[in-house]
Protein backbone atom coordinates (compact mmCIF):
# COMPACT_ATOMS: atom_id res chain seq x y z
CA UNK A 1 0.00 0.00 0.00
CA UNK A 2 1.04 3.56 -0.93
CA UNK A 3 -0.24 6.31 0.91
CA UNK A 4 0.38 10.13 0.08
CA UNK A 5 -0.27 12.37 2.92
CA UNK A 6 -1.12 16.57 1.59
CA UNK A 7 -0.71 19.26 3.97
CA UNK A 8 0.28 22.78 4.04
CA UNK A 9 2.35 25.17 6.28
CA UNK A 10 -0.30 27.18 7.89
CA UNK A 11 0.69 27.18 11.34
CA UNK A 12 2.18 24.05 12.61
CA UNK A 13 -0.92 21.82 13.28
CA UNK A 14 -1.99 20.21 9.95
CA UNK A 15 1.82 19.64 9.23
CA UNK A 16 2.06 17.61 12.65
CA UNK A 17 -0.97 15.80 11.80
CA UNK A 18 -0.02 14.68 8.62
CA UNK A 19 3.49 13.21 10.27
CA UNK A 20 2.02 11.50 12.91
CA UNK A 21 -0.18 10.30 10.22
CA UNK A 22 2.72 8.82 8.06
CA UNK A 23 4.80 7.67 10.96
CA UNK A 24 1.60 5.56 11.83
CA UNK A 25 1.12 4.35 8.09
CA UNK A 26 5.19 3.24 7.97
CA UNK A 27 4.18 1.78 11.26
CA UNK A 28 1.84 -0.79 10.12
CA UNK A 29 3.53 -2.15 7.15
CA UNK A 30 2.71 1.12 3.66
CA UNK A 31 4.75 3.39 2.41
CA UNK A 32 3.92 6.95 2.76
CA UNK A 33 4.78 10.13 2.13
CA UNK A 34 4.06 13.86 3.16
CA UNK A 35 3.76 16.81 0.37
CA UNK A 36 3.54 20.53 1.51
CA UNK A 37 1.34 20.89 -1.21
CA UNK A 38 1.73 24.77 -2.07
CA UNK A 39 5.23 24.85 -1.22
CA UNK A 40 5.52 21.95 -3.79
CA UNK A 41 3.10 24.12 -6.29
CA UNK A 42 5.06 27.30 -5.74
CA UNK A 43 7.81 28.28 -3.78
CA UNK A 44 6.39 31.79 -3.66
CA UNK A 45 2.74 30.74 -2.84
CA UNK A 46 4.26 28.35 -0.09
CA UNK A 47 6.33 31.12 1.53
CA UNK A 48 3.51 33.93 1.18
CA UNK A 49 0.86 31.48 3.08
CA UNK A 50 3.13 30.60 5.61
CA UNK A 51 4.13 33.68 6.36
CA UNK A 52 0.98 35.46 5.56
CA UNK A 53 -0.28 33.03 8.47
CA UNK A 54 1.85 33.41 10.92
CA UNK A 55 1.91 37.63 10.13
CA UNK A 56 -1.57 37.40 10.65
CA UNK A 57 -2.13 35.24 13.58
CA UNK A 58 0.24 37.23 15.46
CA UNK A 59 0.03 40.78 14.20
CA UNK A 60 -3.14 41.34 12.72
CA UNK A 61 -6.03 39.33 14.21
CA UNK A 62 -8.66 41.56 13.83
CA UNK A 63 -7.77 41.25 10.14
CA UNK A 64 -7.38 37.94 10.53
CA UNK A 65 -10.85 37.71 12.56
CA UNK A 66 -12.41 39.71 10.08
CA UNK A 67 -11.84 37.68 6.61
CA UNK A 68 -12.36 34.32 8.72
CA UNK A 69 -16.27 35.63 9.34
CA UNK A 70 -16.67 36.92 5.99
CA UNK A 71 -15.19 33.38 4.49
CA UNK A 72 -18.26 31.86 6.93
CA UNK A 73 -20.88 34.29 6.23
CA UNK A 74 -20.34 34.21 2.21
CA UNK A 75 -22.56 33.08 -0.15
CA UNK A 76 -21.54 29.68 -1.03
CA UNK A 77 -21.04 29.27 -4.80
CA UNK A 78 -21.88 26.11 -6.23
CA UNK A 79 -20.59 26.74 -9.63
CA UNK A 80 -17.63 25.28 -11.25
CA UNK A 81 -16.31 28.59 -11.59
CA UNK A 82 -15.58 29.82 -8.13
CA UNK A 83 -12.88 31.35 -6.94
CA UNK A 84 -11.67 28.35 -5.01
CA UNK A 85 -12.41 25.69 -7.61
CA UNK A 86 -10.67 27.67 -10.72
CA UNK A 87 -7.80 28.04 -8.22
CA UNK A 88 -7.92 24.30 -7.50
CA UNK A 89 -8.55 23.67 -11.30
CA UNK A 90 -4.92 25.46 -12.03
CA UNK A 91 -3.14 23.82 -9.41
CA UNK A 92 -4.64 20.62 -10.45
CA UNK A 93 -2.56 19.86 -13.47
CA UNK A 94 1.11 20.42 -11.62
CA UNK A 95 -0.27 18.07 -8.74
CA UNK A 96 -1.65 15.17 -11.13
CA UNK A 97 1.89 14.63 -12.15
CA UNK A 98 3.44 14.31 -8.55
CA UNK A 99 0.14 11.89 -8.35
CA UNK A 100 0.92 9.75 -11.42
CA UNK A 101 4.39 9.11 -10.66
CA UNK A 102 3.65 8.50 -7.43
CA UNK A 103 0.45 6.33 -7.93
CA UNK A 104 -0.84 6.03 -4.21
CA UNK A 105 -3.37 4.11 -3.06
CA UNK A 106 -5.17 6.40 -0.32
CA UNK A 107 -4.55 10.13 -0.79
CA UNK A 108 -5.42 12.15 3.15
CA UNK A 109 -5.99 16.20 2.90
CA UNK A 110 -5.11 18.11 6.28
CA UNK A 111 -6.17 20.99 5.15
CA UNK A 112 -9.22 22.67 3.07
CA UNK A 113 -7.35 23.51 0.29
CA UNK A 114 -5.35 20.51 -1.18
CA UNK A 115 -8.87 18.76 -0.23
CA UNK A 116 -10.24 20.75 -2.88
CA UNK A 117 -7.56 20.34 -5.75
CA UNK A 118 -8.28 16.68 -5.23
CA UNK A 119 -12.17 17.54 -5.37
CA UNK A 120 -11.31 18.93 -8.78
CA UNK A 121 -9.86 16.42 -9.78
CA UNK A 122 -11.64 13.72 -8.35
CA UNK A 123 -14.66 14.66 -9.52
CA UNK A 124 -13.47 14.67 -13.17
CA UNK A 125 -12.48 10.93 -12.53
CA UNK A 126 -8.68 11.38 -13.07
CA UNK A 127 -8.00 9.61 -9.38
CA UNK A 128 -7.76 6.06 -9.19
CA UNK A 129 -6.92 6.54 -5.22
CA UNK A 130 -9.08 6.33 -2.27
CA UNK A 131 -9.53 10.20 -0.80
CA UNK A 132 -9.72 11.27 3.01
CA UNK A 133 -10.30 14.96 4.48
CA UNK A 134 -9.28 15.09 7.75
CA UNK A 135 -10.56 18.37 10.21
CA UNK A 136 -7.71 19.50 12.36
CA UNK A 137 -10.14 21.91 14.17
CA UNK A 138 -13.29 21.01 15.77
CA UNK A 139 -15.53 22.59 13.37
CA UNK A 140 -15.67 22.44 9.62
CA UNK A 141 -13.60 25.54 7.92
CA UNK A 142 -14.91 27.64 5.53
CA UNK A 143 -14.80 26.11 2.41
CA UNK A 144 -14.89 22.29 3.40
CA UNK A 145 -18.32 22.15 1.18
CA UNK A 146 -16.29 22.17 -1.87
CA UNK A 147 -14.49 18.91 -0.36
CA UNK A 148 -17.64 16.60 -0.83
CA UNK A 149 -16.67 14.27 -3.77
CA UNK A 150 -13.90 12.84 -1.44
CA UNK A 151 -14.84 9.33 -0.84
CA UNK A 152 -14.32 10.01 3.46
CA UNK A 153 -14.20 13.37 5.96
CA UNK A 154 -12.85 12.59 9.11
CA UNK A 155 -14.86 14.82 11.89
CA UNK A 156 -12.94 15.36 15.43
CA UNK A 157 -16.08 14.23 17.40
CA UNK A 158 -20.06 12.67 16.33
CA UNK A 159 -21.40 16.13 17.57
CA UNK A 160 -20.06 17.84 14.11
CA UNK A 161 -22.09 15.60 12.15
CA UNK A 162 -25.24 17.96 11.61
CA UNK A 163 -22.56 20.45 10.34
CA UNK A 164 -20.93 17.71 7.94
CA UNK A 165 -24.55 17.10 6.59
CA UNK A 166 -24.87 21.17 6.24
CA UNK A 167 -21.57 21.31 4.36
CA UNK A 168 -23.20 18.71 2.14
CA UNK A 169 -21.28 15.75 3.11
CA UNK A 170 -23.89 12.17 2.60
CA UNK A 171 -24.17 10.32 5.86
CA UNK A 172 -21.61 7.49 4.46
CA UNK A 173 -18.86 9.82 4.16
CA UNK A 174 -18.85 11.10 7.57
CA UNK A 175 -16.27 9.35 10.23
CA UNK A 176 -15.97 10.92 13.74
CA UNK A 177 -12.55 9.66 14.18
CA UNK A 178 -10.96 12.50 16.04
CA UNK A 179 -8.05 14.80 14.97
CA UNK A 180 -4.72 12.71 14.98
CA UNK A 181 -1.81 13.01 17.31
CA UNK A 182 0.78 11.32 17.95
CA UNK A 183 0.42 7.71 19.71
CA UNK A 184 2.81 8.90 22.77
CA UNK A 185 -0.36 11.41 23.65
CA UNK A 186 -2.26 7.53 23.85
CA UNK A 187 0.15 6.48 26.08
CA UNK A 188 -0.52 7.05 29.73
CA UNK A 189 1.31 4.40 31.34
CA UNK A 190 3.88 6.99 32.77
CA UNK A 191 2.48 8.44 36.04
CA UNK A 192 1.90 11.91 37.69
CA UNK A 193 4.56 11.22 40.59
CA UNK A 194 7.43 9.73 37.85
CA UNK A 195 6.75 12.32 35.30
CA UNK A 196 7.17 14.89 37.95
CA UNK A 197 10.15 13.39 39.93
CA UNK A 198 11.39 12.67 35.83
CA UNK A 199 11.18 16.61 35.61
CA UNK A 200 12.87 17.28 39.24
CA UNK A 201 9.61 18.75 40.09
CA UNK A 202 8.04 17.47 43.48
CA UNK A 203 6.04 14.93 43.24
CA UNK A 204 3.30 15.97 45.73
CA UNK A 205 2.58 19.55 44.56
CA UNK A 206 -0.33 20.03 41.97
CA UNK A 207 1.23 21.24 38.63
CA UNK A 208 0.08 23.78 35.73
CA UNK A 209 1.46 23.18 32.36
CA UNK A 210 1.64 26.97 30.32
CA UNK A 211 2.13 26.45 26.78
CA UNK A 212 2.94 28.72 24.40
CA UNK A 213 2.92 26.91 21.15
CA UNK A 214 6.63 26.63 19.08
CA UNK A 215 6.63 30.44 18.62
CA UNK A 216 6.00 31.48 21.86
CA UNK A 217 2.68 33.27 21.27
CA UNK A 218 0.98 35.94 23.97
CA UNK A 219 2.65 37.69 26.91
CA UNK A 220 4.02 34.52 28.78
CA UNK A 221 5.89 37.09 31.60
CA UNK A 222 2.66 38.37 32.05
CA UNK A 223 0.89 35.77 31.98
CA UNK A 224 3.47 33.59 35.02
CA UNK A 225 3.42 36.71 37.39
CA UNK A 226 -0.53 36.14 37.43
CA UNK A 227 0.13 32.43 38.18
CA UNK A 228 2.40 33.47 40.91
CA UNK A 229 -0.52 35.67 42.54
CA UNK A 230 -2.72 33.24 42.70
CA UNK A 231 -3.24 32.35 46.97
CA UNK A 232 -3.19 28.41 46.43
CA UNK A 233 -0.14 26.07 46.50
CA UNK A 234 1.16 24.85 42.99
CA UNK A 235 4.69 24.51 40.66
CA UNK A 236 4.03 25.94 36.98
CA UNK A 237 5.59 24.35 33.90
CA UNK A 238 6.53 26.99 31.21
CA UNK A 239 7.62 26.50 27.65
CA UNK A 240 8.28 29.10 25.76
CA UNK A 241 8.68 27.43 22.28
CA UNK A 242 11.44 29.56 20.39
CA UNK A 243 10.99 32.74 22.10
CA UNK A 244 14.24 32.85 23.91
CA UNK A 245 13.64 36.54 24.46
CA UNK A 246 10.27 35.46 26.86
CA UNK A 247 12.62 32.55 28.25
CA UNK A 248 14.84 34.94 29.26
CA UNK A 249 12.66 36.81 31.33
CA UNK A 250 11.38 34.28 33.02
CA UNK A 251 14.57 32.89 33.98
CA UNK A 252 15.10 36.26 35.59
CA UNK A 253 11.99 36.65 37.35
CA UNK A 254 11.94 36.14 41.29
CA UNK A 255 8.70 34.31 42.24
CA UNK A 256 6.97 32.60 45.32
CA UNK A 257 5.97 29.28 43.06
CA UNK A 258 8.68 27.06 41.80
CA UNK A 259 9.33 27.26 38.23
CA UNK A 260 10.39 24.86 35.68
CA UNK A 261 11.17 26.99 32.63
CA UNK A 262 11.89 25.41 29.07
CA UNK A 263 12.15 26.75 25.77
CA UNK A 264 11.45 24.27 23.06
CA UNK A 265 10.81 20.74 24.15
CA UNK A 266 9.86 17.52 22.36
CA UNK A 267 8.87 15.52 25.45
CA UNK A 268 5.13 18.07 25.71
CA UNK A 269 4.06 13.80 26.58
CA UNK A 270 5.83 13.75 29.71
CA UNK A 271 5.19 17.75 30.86
CA UNK A 272 1.33 16.88 30.37
CA UNK A 273 1.52 13.76 32.40
CA UNK A 274 3.18 15.49 35.22
CA UNK A 275 0.58 18.40 34.99
CA UNK A 276 -3.24 18.90 36.70
CA UNK A 277 -4.31 21.23 33.73
CA UNK A 278 -2.87 23.16 30.61
CA UNK A 279 -3.27 26.66 29.87
CA UNK A 280 -2.95 27.01 26.00
CA UNK A 281 -4.14 28.63 22.68
CA UNK A 282 -6.92 26.01 21.58
CA UNK A 283 -5.21 24.60 18.53
CA UNK A 284 -7.01 21.52 17.65
CA UNK A 285 -3.43 19.31 17.64
CA UNK A 286 -2.69 20.77 21.42
CA UNK A 287 -6.28 20.09 22.53
CA UNK A 288 -6.63 16.58 20.99
CA UNK A 289 -3.12 16.15 22.63
CA UNK A 290 -4.11 17.27 26.09
CA UNK A 291 -7.48 15.28 25.84
CA UNK A 292 -5.54 12.28 25.49
CA UNK A 293 -3.59 12.76 28.48
CA UNK A 294 -7.41 13.60 30.40
CA UNK A 295 -5.33 16.60 31.16
CA UNK A 296 -8.28 19.58 31.81
CA UNK A 297 -7.76 22.92 29.63
CA UNK A 298 -7.67 26.70 30.25
CA UNK A 299 -8.01 28.45 26.86
CA UNK A 300 -6.12 31.60 26.56
CA UNK A 301 -5.15 33.49 23.64
CA UNK A 302 -6.71 32.28 21.02
CA UNK A 303 -6.70 32.66 17.34
CA UNK A 304 -9.53 34.73 16.21
CA UNK A 305 -11.45 32.60 13.55
CA UNK A 306 -10.74 28.69 14.16
CA UNK A 307 -9.66 28.82 17.66
CA UNK A 308 -12.94 30.93 18.31
CA UNK A 309 -14.71 28.21 17.10
CA UNK A 310 -12.64 25.33 18.88
CA UNK A 311 -13.23 27.71 22.30
CA UNK A 312 -17.09 27.56 21.63
CA UNK A 313 -16.90 23.66 20.97
CA UNK A 314 -14.43 22.81 23.94
CA UNK A 315 -16.25 24.91 26.92
CA UNK A 316 -19.56 24.10 25.94
CA UNK A 317 -18.50 20.27 26.20
CA UNK A 318 -17.08 21.39 29.91
CA UNK A 319 -13.47 20.20 29.05
CA UNK A 320 -12.23 23.52 29.46
CA UNK A 321 -12.38 26.92 30.95
CA UNK A 322 -11.64 30.17 28.89
CA UNK A 323 -9.63 33.77 29.86
CA UNK A 324 -11.51 36.66 28.96
CA UNK A 325 -11.31 40.43 29.83
CA UNK A 326 -13.70 40.03 32.63
CA UNK A 327 -12.63 36.57 34.07
CA UNK A 328 -8.25 37.30 34.13
CA UNK A 329 -6.36 33.59 34.55
CA UNK A 330 -5.32 34.10 38.16
CA UNK A 331 -9.53 33.46 38.64
CA UNK A 332 -10.06 30.93 36.55
CA UNK A 333 -7.04 29.07 37.82
CA UNK A 334 -8.03 29.64 41.62
CA UNK A 335 -11.62 28.36 40.56
CA UNK A 336 -9.97 25.16 38.78
CA UNK A 337 -7.57 24.43 41.84
CA UNK A 338 -9.75 25.60 44.83
CA UNK A 339 -12.63 22.43 44.23
CA UNK A 340 -10.76 19.27 43.83
CA UNK A 341 -14.03 17.98 42.52
CA UNK A 342 -13.65 20.31 39.29
CA UNK A 343 -11.01 18.35 38.01
CA UNK A 344 -12.60 15.41 38.28
CA UNK A 345 -16.15 16.72 36.23
CA UNK A 346 -13.74 17.69 33.41
CA UNK A 347 -12.23 14.69 33.66
CA UNK A 348 -15.28 12.67 33.12
CA UNK A 349 -16.26 15.23 30.62
CA UNK A 350 -13.25 14.80 28.50
CA UNK A 351 -14.21 10.75 28.40
CA UNK A 352 -16.83 11.71 26.54
CA UNK A 353 -15.67 13.22 23.65
CA UNK A 354 -12.25 12.06 23.56
CA UNK A 355 -10.69 10.42 20.79
CA UNK A 356 -6.88 9.62 22.13
CA UNK A 357 -6.55 6.56 19.28
CA UNK A 358 -7.66 8.72 16.18
CA UNK A 359 -3.82 7.76 14.28
CA UNK A 360 -4.65 4.52 14.73
CA UNK A 361 -7.96 4.30 13.26
CA UNK A 362 -7.75 6.73 10.49
CA UNK A 363 -4.68 4.72 9.08
CA UNK A 364 -5.88 1.75 9.64
CA UNK A 365 -9.27 2.68 7.65
CA UNK A 366 -6.98 3.87 4.86
CA UNK A 367 -5.13 0.70 4.87
CA UNK A 368 -8.51 -1.51 5.06
CA UNK A 369 -9.72 0.89 1.65
CA UNK A 370 -6.58 0.10 0.03
CA UNK A 371 -6.77 -3.46 0.45
CA UNK A 372 -10.27 -3.97 -0.89
CA UNK A 373 -9.66 -1.83 -3.73
CA UNK A 374 -6.97 -4.32 -4.62
CA UNK A 375 -8.87 -7.37 -4.02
Amino acid sequence: MKALVLSITAGGGHNATAKAICAHLESIGCHAEMLDTFEYLSHALGEAVSRGYLLMAKNAKLVYKGGYRLAEKRNKSSTEYSPTRTAGRIMSKKLAKYIAEYDPDVIICTHIFPAIILDVMKKKGKLRAKTIGVLTDFMFHPYWEEGCNLDFVVTPNEQLFSQALKKGFKESQILPMGIPIHPKFSDNSRSKAQARAELGLDINTRTVLLMSGSMGYGNIEKTVKALDSVPYDFQIITVCGNNQTAKSRIDALKTKKRILNLGFVDYVDKLMDASDCIISKPGGLTTSEAMAKRLPMVIIDPIPGQEDRNTEFLTNNGVAMAVTVTSPIDEVIYQLLANPKRIEVMQAAIDLIAKPNSTRDICELAKALCENQKS
